[in-house]
C-alpha cells in the first residue's frame, strides 16, 4: 500500500531534521499526542508525547536506577510529588488534627502544598525540556526555561497544574491564620481551594487524553495510564473535597466535614501511589 504522507508541523514538540516527515498522526482534539514518522531512508519510528517526555529529555542523567536518580529531573518530580500528597493524606487522616493540633494540621498542609508547587515546576521544566528531535539523533540541544507552546497537550497540563497549585499555596497560607471570620474564610481559603482543585481536574483530564490519545481509552496494564488514572481520580476527590468545604454563614461549619476530610485523604492518597509509580515509568522500558 502507498504511503500517504501528513504535515509534520502538527507536532509542535518536535523538530524534525531534513528529509524527515510524517505517516500519521493521532491525538483528541487539536492536539497531536502519537504520530508515525519516516526516517529519510525509509524505517518509520513511532513517536508517543509522554513516553517521548519521560525517556527522551535534556535533563536525564542516564541513570537507570528506579528508586535513586537524583541527577533526572523526573525522579525528581516523583519524589516531590510523593511527599506533598503524604503531607496532605496526614493532614486530612482520622485523628491527627488531634494528635498535633490545628496550628501543626495547617503547616502539615501548607508544607505539602510547597511540595506539589517545586514538583509541579519540576514538571514545567521538564516539559519544555523534551527533545525535539526523534529517538536516536542525539543532536545537541540548548536547554530551555520557559516556552510559549499551547499547541501541546502537555506543556498545557503542566503550566495548569503549576498554577493549580499556587491556588494552594494561597489557600493553605490563610488557613494557617485562625483569627478568620466565616467570610474571609470564604474568600480566602475555600476560594482558592476551589480553583486550585479545578485547575488539578483540567490538568489531570489533559495528561488523561494525551496518555490514552483519546477522551476514552482503557488500557490497564500500561504504567502511564495507571498513573494518569490515579491523579484524574486524586484531582476528583480534591475536587470533591474542595465544593464540602464551604463554610455556611449560619454554622460557621463546613457544609459537611466527613467529605472534606475523606476527599482530601483519598485525593493525597491516589496522588502518592501516581508520584511512586513515576519511578518506575522513567525506567521503564519503552
Amino acid at each position: 500500500m502507498k504511503e500517504t504522507k501528513v504535515s509534520c508541523s502538527e507536532i509542535s514538540s518536535l523538530n524534525l531534521p531534513r528529509g524527515w516527515s510524517c505517516i500519521k498522526t493521532e491525538g483528541p482534539g487539536p492536539f497531536v499526542t502519537r504520530a508515525i514518522l519516516r526516517h529519510p531512508k525509509g524505517a518509520r519510528v513511532n513517536w508517543d508525547s509522554r513516553d517521548h517526555r519521560k525517556h527522551y529529555n535534556l535533563l536525564d542523567s542516564g541513570n537507570k536506577s528506579t528508586w535513586w536518580a537524583p541527577g533526572a529531573i523526573g525522579w525528581w518530580i516523583g519524589i516531590l510529588f510523593a511527599i506533598g500528597s503524604i503531607c496532605f493524606a496526614a493532614g486530612a487522616a482520622p485523628g491527627y488534627v488531634d494528635w498535633v493540633g490545628n496550628q501543626i494540621d495547617g503547616m502539615t498542609f501548607f508544607i505539602g502544598s510547597i511540595f506539589f508547587t517545586t514538583a509541579a515546576f519540576s514538571q514545567y521544566i521538564e516539559t519544555v525540556n523534551t527533545r525535539q528531535t526523534p529517538k536516536g539523533l542525539l543532536l545537541n540541544e540548548k536547554k530551555r526555561f520557559f516556552t510559549w507552546e499551547p499547541r501541546r497537550i502537555d506543556w498545557l497540563a503542566s503550566v495548569v497544574q503549576l498554577i493549580g497549585t499556587l491556588f494552594f499555596n494561597i489557600s493553605t497560607f490563610y488557613a494557617l491564620n485562625s483569627t478568620l471570620t466565616v467570610q474571609q474564610i470564604n474568600h480566602h481559603v475555600w476560594g482558592p481551594d476551589v480553583y486550585g482543585s479545578v485547575c488539578f481536574l483540567i490538568a489531570s483530564g489533559l495528561v488523561w487524553m494525551e496518555v490514552g490519545h483519546s477522551l476514552f481509552s482503557w488500557k490497564i496494564g500500561n504504567l502511564s495510564w495507571q498513573i494518569a488514572l490515579l491523579n484524574l481520580l486524586g484531582s476528583t476527590a480534591f475536587g470533591v473535597s474542595a465544593v464540602a468545604a464551604f463554610v455556611l454563614p449560619v454554622t460557621g461549619q463546613p457544609i459537611n466535614l466527613t467529605l472534606v476530610n475523606m476527599g482530601t485523604s483519598t485525593g493525597g492518597i491516589c496522588f502518592f501511589i501516581g508520584a511512586v509509580l513515576l519511578l518506575p515509568e522513567r525506567t521503564h522500558p519503552d
